[in-house]
């Protein structure tokens, strides 16, 4: 039965940068509506979870956080939403005090159908700020949505079916609002934003339009494909505004691997992707994703794939073992690679991700740089750099959304130890 005052919800976010992205927007929604937005289960009449089913581990955190919010909370109304949701409701479902699920396609939804089932109440009172964790420092603003390249891996498409570009006044104007609202960087995301195209407006015009329409501080793109890397998009870099970071998926480094993946470029395209890149955009860092045990995987392939990876010298790599997801076409590939031998080769390609990573951070050591500072933890503020290089400090000060220049020290787990300068930069973007 549920109560006839509930005002109060509580937000998370799980996988990519386009969940983030659909949970910021639908906070702004909620609070803009009058509902109070806290930072926890514990103190919310209504629980949301953005869910994501990328991987089993995915599934299984989904899982564990729905259970956590009702241990710490029986009376909270749970709620699902997102891939996970799409692909497989009933599994949700039966978590209990899970009491709304819903897929993708009706995420847009999410108030109408919680007023309707008497589960929120009609706030009283209008309120104008956005309290949930994401909505504070980089705001990231959905651009595109869906897929259709069926990569042989991969549950996506199969979860965000339909292939849509957000229109472009739209974009421009959430960008403006995002800025208006004190944020100093906006990131670009979607499911594949180098696809995108709206009443014939491709990304490199999106990003012409918020660079002439809008007083953005910094612009960062969530995620490319390296076959979408061109002189013409790389030559908007010249405006300092658009962040000197780049993540292009590589998933192997071994085209024989690539090809049964049904990527769409060989090693030899993405390393043209890189060095163009690199002699266009000083001081870039790039970023990846790389799998490891995909099914058929050899010793000399993954070797293949390790060398190209040291070859390429990332500024940071994201390392998981392939999951097996019964929908797709690599479940069912022949010499599906055993966890042992996973987890064998996902600690040596995280031991290089390691040191690639070290060495690309101490190339700037001695370096002042912006650095826009996002949240602490026992006094140790934690920021990034435009080449997404993050930054420690320690101050009595509310560093929160701040832009300063500071200076790099030292290397500090997985980031940089740094002193914030003296002087202040001349304006907020140089």
């Amino acid at each position: 039965m549920c109560s006839l005052k509930r005002t109060k919800i509580a937000l998370d976010s799980l996988g990519c940068k386009l969940n983030q992205a659909e949970t910021e927007l639908l906070a702004r929604q909620l609070a803009e509506a009058g509902y109070g937005l806290v930072p926890s289960a514990d103190k919310a009449d209504v629980y949301i979870l953005n869910t994501c089913t990328v991987t089993h581990i995915a599934d299984r955190k989904s899982r564990h956080l729905l259970r956590q919010a009702h241990r710490q909370n029986p009376d909270a109304r749970l709620v699902a939403i997102g891939c996970y949701a799409e692909r497989s409701p009933q599994e949700l479902a039966q978590i209990e005090g899970v009491g709304l699920v819903l897929g993708n396609e009706q995420k847009p939804h999410l108030l109408r159908r919680l007023q309707e089932s008497g589960c929120l109440s009609h706030p009283s009172s209008v309120q104008t700020s956005c309290h949930y964790n994401g909505c504070r420092t980089r705001a990231f603003i959905k651009v595109q949505d869906g897929c259709h390249d069926f990569c042989a891996y991969c549950i996506v498409p199969l979860v965000r079916r339909r292939e849509e570009s957000v229109p472009v006044d739209q974009i421009v104007a959430e960008v403006r609002q995002r800025v208006a609202g004190g944020g100093k960087e906006v990131v670009l995301t979607g499911t594949e934003i180098g696809s995108y195209s709206y009443e014939r407006v491709n990304l490199k015009e999106l990003l012409e339009r918020i660079l002439a329409e809008t007083n953005v501080v910094r612009l960062r793109l969530s995620s490319l494909q390296p076959q979408e890397i061109s002189p013409e998009l790389l030559g908007l870099w010249h405006d300092n505004r658009l962040c000197p970071h780049f993540h292009l998926s590589l998933q192997s480094g071994s085209d024989a691997v690539l090809g049964r993946m049904k990527r769409r470029y060989i090693t030899t395209d993405y390393q043209r992707a890189v060095s163009l890149i690199r002699e266009v955009v000083p001081e870039v860092a790039i970023t990846t994703d790389v799998m490891v045990g995909f099914p058929g995987e050899t010793e000399t392939e993954f070797q293949e794939s390790f060398s190209f990876c040291r070859q390429v010298d990332f500024a940071r790599i994201h390392v998981f073992p392939y999951s097996l997801r019964q929908e797709t076409e690599a479940a069912h590939l022949p010499h599906q690679v055993e966890d042992k031998v996973k987890k064998q080769r996902s600690q040596k390609m995280l031991a290089l991700a390691e040191e690639s990573a070290q060495d690309f951070r101490r190339r700037f050591l001695g370096r002042t740089m912006l650095v826009l500072w996002e949240k602490q933890a026992g006094g140790i503020w934690s920021g990034l750099t435009n080449n997404y290089i993050k930054v420690y400090t320690k101050s009595n000060k509310d560093l929160t959304n701040q832009l300063l220049l500071v200076k790099l020290l030292e290397v500090k787990g997985d980031g940089v130890w740094g002193e914030i300068a003296k002087c202040s930069p001349s304006s907020p973007g140089s």
